[in-house]
């Protein structure tokens, strides 16, 4: 059936309605809650606390809460609590379709099964890159900082593709890319459909609403965004021994084909797979 989240997996199988799973998510999303959210909640942290904490994290890649720690804004005491609620209070889609009727318990317990069997050859814990890639640990950096930043700015649930070796990105919506120089000679590229990108423009822009503003503001953001990947990626990378420049950040809007690996150089793609239809990855162009 090819990678899928469990959700997408019962509509599949007709276990559940689209329109059950939507009231799932709904209930879902509404339970919870992010880090902040929850400290707000209890009465630990204001909006402009949680926003302050946002700030930071842009400029250095630190959780939530041991950010909010750093800067004075909870104790470690504090912290530990709102992890726990955060931990006791979670809701699994499964649990939440039991919860609005949709599913009995028996139904849920059988279809975690299958589900899990038939998504055993997809399940990507860490990611590996080929042999024949250089400096391997410079580019699980970058990889590990795109899949905190996609969660911590876009709030999208993903799961990570195997790394693959490709002569071609595939076409997208917007491509984001940032040269690399020094220890490296790469191109970081950053791929995006439009919900992608305008999931990523709200938080970066503060905004409810951006689909309909100019494409432009769009793009910025989702320069900006890649320019915060790599920024952290790159200070990660120095304390490895790797010093390495980065040029301002560049957009793209490719055609059909998609964009090629120049000759010489080895593409690496990383592909992201996301809960709904929308498409996102990563890349690296090698330079040989």
């Amino acid at each position: 059936m090819g990678v899928k989240f469990f959700g997408q997996f019962l509509v599949a199988r007709g276990a559940v309605a689209p329109a059950e799973l939507l009231k799932a998510v709904e209930l879902q999303r509404s339970t919870n809650l992010k880090f902040g959210e929850m400290a707000q909640a209890m009465g630990l942290l204001s909006e402009a606390d949680i926003q302050r904490v946002h700030n930071a994290q842009r400029g250095e890649d630190l959780p939530f809460g041991q950010m909010a720690v750093r800067l004075g804004l909870l104790t470690s005491a504090q912290m530990e609590q709102v992890l726990t609620r955060q931990e006791n209070s979670y809701l699994f889609i499964g649990r939440a379709l039991v919860e609005i009727g949709a599913l009995d318990e028996g139904e849920l317990e059988s279809h975690l099964q299958a589900f899990q069997a038939d998504q055993a050859p997809y399940l990507v814990e860490a990611v590996e890159l080929p042999p024949e890639v250089p400096l391997p640990e410079v580019w699980e950096v970058f990889a590990d900082l795109t899949y905190k930043m996609l969660t911590r700015v876009a709030s999208l649930p993903h799961r990570k593709g195997g790394c693959q070796i490709v002569d071609r990105l595939p076409a997208n919506h917007a491509i984001a890319t940032m040269d690399l120089s020094g220890a490296v000679s790469a191109r970081y590229l950053f791929s995006a459909s439009p919900g992608v990108q305008a999931a990523i423009a709200r938080t970066m822009l503060r905004e409810d609403e951006v689909e309909t503003g100019p494409q432009e503001l769009l793009d910025d953001a989702l320069m900006e965004f890649v320019n915060i990947i790599c920024g952290n990626a790159v200070a990660k990378a120095a304390q490895l021994g790797y010093r390495i420049e980065i040029a301002p950040p560049q957009i793209q809007h490719p055609d059909a084909d998609g964009l090629a690996v120049p000759a010489g150089d080895l593409g690496m793609l990383f592909p992201i797979h996301i809960v709904s239809d929308e498409q996102v990855a990563m890349a690296v162009f090698l330079q040989g």
